[in-house]
């Protein structure tokens, strides 16, 4: 079994530091892949430190994956040695549920198994990227394309298809006057995404700061949310409002901004559940509406679309030396826009 260096939080809210796993041989269906990148999502901070709930120790986060095949096996004819790979949210699903056979394995009925601080069926521990290598099934490894970079191709697999999906699905289009609230990981790639779809983006921030940056990733107007004003003088201004904040806000005020039959999508993950009022949605015939990463099928489809359009997340790199330094950083809004962990650096004497 290969053994493989990684970092992992030892228990809830403890610094993490270097660990040793072991991931397993590959069989028939597997691939074998020498991790270079690994993106770094906030939610690895909320199961990191257990504010989910139900968290595995030791846990090994990471599920933006990028790197290369290393060995293939018997069965695998979709990958060989070489290819630039990728691998997201989840490593396996059952295979046999209507959402599965649709492609749309992140909502198995079973449970689909997480890339970490999961169990798969067998009742193992899963353990993430934040290491050197992952042993996956070959079904649940996507392609990179030439021409996005490996470190900035890394957060499209959950950044890039957390927005990715819920763009598609409920039908924003050329034309879509779109809010997107939040010019975070997940934020700046909902302004890239919608923008070369050819929606009409807005950014909401409670930053001001934050202005240059929107309209530079391609958004046509920015409002600051921490401006009262804002929430009167944009009234009933959008066909659509992504929500991609992990704090706790007032949705009843994003929902006003909605104009009739309007959807407002929530992608964020606020810690505790928010207040709704029947009549933000009534008046008007809103949706509310949710959504979570993609299936295999649409994350393949989200990176041909940026390949395409040559669209790539904007990322700093770091050692994995420095992850929990970057997780305060995360906390305080200080990375523009995501962090990706060289995991060279876990080989460093």
């Amino acid at each position: 079994m290969p053994t493989t260096p990684a970092y992992a939080a030892p228990s809830a809210k403890a610094a993490l530091g270097p660990f040793t796993l072991e991931r397993r041989e590959p069989r028939p269906q597997d691939v074998l892949i020498d991790i270079q990148y690994c993106g770094v999502c906030h939610s690895d901070i909320h199961q990191a430190r257990d504010e989910w709930g139900g968290a595995v120790f030791p846990m090994v986060p990471g599920h933006e994956i990028v790197g290369k095949v290393s060995r293939v096996g018997s069965a695998v004819t979709t990958f060989k040695v070489g290819d630039a790979v990728g691998v997201g949210c989840f490593v396996d699903s059952c295979r046999e549920c209507p959402q599965c056979l649709k492609g749309e394995e992140q909502y198995c009925e079973r449970g689909s198994v997480n890339t970490y601080n999961g169990r798969d069926y067998d009742g193992q521990p899963t353990y993430g990227g934040y290491s050197t290598q992952v042993t996956v099934d070959a079904k649940y490894v996507v392609r990179i394309p030439e021409g996005i970079p490996l470190d900035r191709a890394a957060p499209l697999l959950c950044a890039g298809i957390t927005t990715y999906s819920p763009l598609r699905y409920y039908g924003v289009k050329a034309g879509s006057k779109l809010a997107v609230v939040g010019l975070g990981g997940l934020g700046h790639m909902a302004v890239k995404l919608a923008k070369a779809m050819g929606a009409e983006v807005t950014v909401l921030s409670t930053s001001p700061s934050k202005r240059d940056d929107a309209l530079a990733l391609g958004a046509a107007h920015f409002a600051a949310t921490s401006d009262k004003q804002t929430f009167k003088t944009l009234r009933r201004s959008f066909d659509f409002v992504l929500d991609t904040v992990s704090a706790q806000h007032d949705y009843n005020a994003y929902l006003n901004l909605l104009k009739t039959d309007g959807t407002m999508i929530i992608v964020g993950a606020p810690e505790a559940p928010a207040p709704l009022a029947a009549f933000s949605l009534i008046p008007r015939r809103l949706k509310l509406g949710g959504s979570m990463i993609g299936g295999i099928r649409e994350t393949q489809e989200m990176l041909d679309f940026c390949a395409k359009h040559q669209v790539a997340s904007d990322v700093e790199v770091i050692p994995i030396q420095k992850i929990n330094e970057a997780y305060e950083r995360m906390l305080k809004n200080d990375v523009r826009y995501r962090f990706v962990i060289d995991t060279a650096s876990l080989n460093a004497k």
